[in-house]
């Protein structure tokens, strides 16, 4: 596992920018639309990790309403696991709280699943599974055969 990204929830990722982009340098490679989310996403990478910008496209995305409740700022962790529905199946079993049950899609093609605060000292956290790992998972099973 390693740290994946750091989300912050942002009125506007065009204003957050001039921040993250414009004062410190870092480069957006990227802005998609997770439409399943109602959330506008911008990736910053930072040193072995990513910044993630997150905005609302509609007042029910759980990013405007995080907003609302709490205003711009750290909205998750992001873990990198390399098999989600195992992940998810062990902490099910440990007896950890989760919100996503079952892996959803998330930006840039992944898999991704929500923790619950209350099981992580009040932090939200995301795991999040790309293509690559699984596929090289699936690469090396199928070698095994």
């Amino acid at each position: 596992m390693e740290l994946e990204h750091i989300g912050i929830a942002t009125r506007s990722i065009a204003e957050t920018l001039a921040f993250w982009r414009d004062a410190l340098g870092l480069e957006n490679l990227q802005t998609e639309e997770v439409e399943e989310q109602r959330v506008r996403v911008a990736m910053l990478p930072l040193g072995g990790t990513r910044i993630e910008l997150l905005e609302a496209t509609g007042p029910d995305s759980p990013i405007a309403r995080f907003i609302e409740r709490r205003g711009p700022g750290i909205h998750h962790i992001a873990i990198r696991v390399s098999d989600l529905r195992a992940t998810l199946q062990r902490l099910r079993e440990r007896g950890v709280r989760l919100i996503d049950y079952e892996p959803r899609r998330g930006a840039d093609g992944t898999l991704i699943a929500f923790i619950h605060p209350s099981a992580a000292g009040g932090v939200l956290v995301e795991l999040v599974e790309h293509q690559s790992d699984r596929a090289r998972e699936d690469s090396a099973e199928a070698h095994l055969d």
